[in-house]
């Protein structure tokens, strides 16, 4: 198992959902709830894969095989968790603004 391109892969899969969810905010925030609604699927598809990397490592771990720690895997587990956090507060905000728009 390469520890390292599964680092790299889950800080580009977690990137890409931050970005697809702040640009649903940015749409939602126009009152674009579609594309907001699309752009959230998509970045809840980008997190998945993400974590997949993530499960990789587990499920290796747990069957007994080590994985070396290095600062490039806990900075992909920081972004990964940094990214998730930061999707589930923009969802709250656009639920939020949708409220807000539907009671106008």
């Amino acid at each position: 198992m390469d520890v390292e391109q599964i680092a790299f892969t889950i800080i580009a899969h977690a990137g890409e959902a931050k970005s697809l969810a702040f640009e649903a905010l940015s749409k939602a925030k126009q009152g674009c709830f579609n594309k907001a609604d699309d752009l959230i699927e998509q970045s809840q598809k980008e997190v998945n894969l993400a974590h997949k990397g993530q499960m990789d490592l587990l499920v290796a771990e747990a069957n007994g095989e080590k994985t070396d720690i290095s600062v490039l895997l806990i900075h992909s587990q920081d972004h990964l968790m940094t990214s998730i956090t930061e999707i589930n507060l923009i969802k709250e905000m656009i639920e939020m603004r949708k409220e807000k728009y539907e009671g106008e």
